[in-house]
């Protein structure tokens, strides 16, 4: 499993209200979410966001509430991973939950930049900053967690256990 995009770059402790607004949480339609994504921290972010591109943050990313809605805006804007130094750990749950790929590598966090195209190897934990042309080694999703996220997360991956 791959993800391939261009990445959008933010800082520490992005929480989960700038990553969807409380104002737009009376709505638990993916698109509807999507519609309003990172819409407080980055108000140009749903106009530029191509289905596979990659958000990149440092510490803390995540914090805040626990809503499940932000790791849900996050995969319906079409962002097909998330790589940063640390997460909340309620966000990182969720986010698997939900089958949104997300990774901890701090070196890399650090080192890629807005606007890079990276790519990500889910099997193996490496992260390559194609337009740097460096690489680094992330923790790799262990198989039961890949399944999870390949089924699109928890609950489509506990029904297609049981059929």
């Amino acid at each position: 499993m791959k993800a391939h995009g261009r990445v959008f770059k933010y800082g520490d402790n992005v929480d989960t209200d700038v990553i969807i607004p409380a104002r737009y949480l009376n709505s638990s339609d993916p698109k509807e979410l999507a519609m309003h994504c990172m819409e407080d921290i980055d108000k140009d972010f749903v106009k530029k966001v191509r289905p596979g591109d990659i958000i990149v943050a440092d510490k803390n990313f995540g914090c805040g509430s626990s809503r499940e809605h932000a790791p849900i805006a996050i995969k319906a804007a079409g962002v097909s991973c998330v790589i940063a130094e640390t997460y909340a750990r309620i966000f990182y749950r969720n986010s698997i939950n939900i089958g949104l790929p997300i990774m901890e590598c701090p070196d890399a966090a650090k080192e890629i930049e807005a606007g890079d195209e990276v790519e990500v190897d889910f099997d193996s934990g490496i992260i390559t900053d194609l337009t740097k042309e460096k690489s680094w080694k992330g923790q790799a999703f262990p198989p039961f967690m890949q399944n999870i996220i390949s089924a699109g997360g928890l609950i489509p991956y506990i029904n297609s256990r049981q059929s």
